[in-house]
């Protein structure tokens, strides 16, 4: 097997795909793999590993890391290296029957906004739950997300972006960053979105490295302000919800 294989095969292997989140908006959280991102155009992403086409195999290991979903905490967050769209029909069932039957009322999904368009329907499939679909949004700075970050975003209106979606993902530690440019995007997220979770950029194979002096800028003027925030999440590491690699 080629050096570049094994070391994907190893990274899959290795990732814990099921979690508890215990502090702030209390939930249990599963990683599962979808047949891959739609775009994988994000200078900053390499996720996108995580994937097949085989849509059986992909169940098969879905439903090994649903069956831990215990639903004491009444919520259950969802995420893949992707958008929930690109999970096979046989999970999406699979997460409303364990929903229904562990008494889980709020379910948490995230989607590219090259789907916006389908999460209405979307609604209706989950109609006996609480559907919160979050935002891989970055950033507000149109320039910044488009041309640095490619994110594949075309709309400009905080107001429109958050229309299908209640949540949002944010980027901070990239060069050309900063403590205003920052402050800005969580205040803005925090007008429009009902949660936010603020990303810390971690090293990866992507063309975009972190950057240190953005990074304790963050640390030293951000985290203290919103640390404490019920409304936001702040993940320094992209393991620090206990799931990935």
């Amino acid at each position: 097997m080629p050096a570049a294989s094994l070391e994907r095969t190893l990274f899959l292997l290795l990732m814990e795909r099921y979690s508890k989140i215990e502090t702030k908006k209390k939930r249990e959280i599963v990683l599962l793999r979808g047949r891959g991102c739609i775009y994988k155009k994000c200078a900053f992403c390499d996720y996108y590993r995580d994937s097949s086409p085989d849509d059986e195999k992909n169940f098969l290991l879905n439903a090994s890391v649903l069956d831990k979903v215990t639903g004491e905490f009444g919520e259950l967050e969802v995420i893949n290296s992707g958008s929930v769209f690109e999970l096979d029909i046989n999970t999406i069932e699979s997460i409303k029957a364990i929903c229904l039957k562990k008494d889980i009322h709020t379910i948490h999904f995230e989607a590219h906004y090259l789907y916006n368009n389908r999460i209405p329907e979307f609604r209706k499939e989950f109609e006996q739950f609480d559907l919160k679909m979050k935002l891989g949004l970055e950033t507000f700075d149109y320039h910044f997300r488009e041309n640095v970050l490619k994110k594949g975003i075309g709309e400009r209106s905080p107001k429109a972006l958050a229309k299908n979606f209640n949540e949002a993902n944010f980027l901070f530690g990239i060069k050309g960053q900063d403590v205003h440019t920052m402050k800005r995007d969580i205040e803005t997220g925090l007008t429009y979105f009902e949660r936010i979770c603020l990303n810390i950029m971690c090293p990866n194979s992507s063309q975009i490295p972190p950057d240190k002096e953005v990074i304790n800028s963050f640390v030293r003027e951000i985290y203290p302000l919103y640390s404490s925030n019920d409304r936001v999440d702040i993940l320094i590491k992209n393991t620090d919800f206990g799931v990935g690699n």
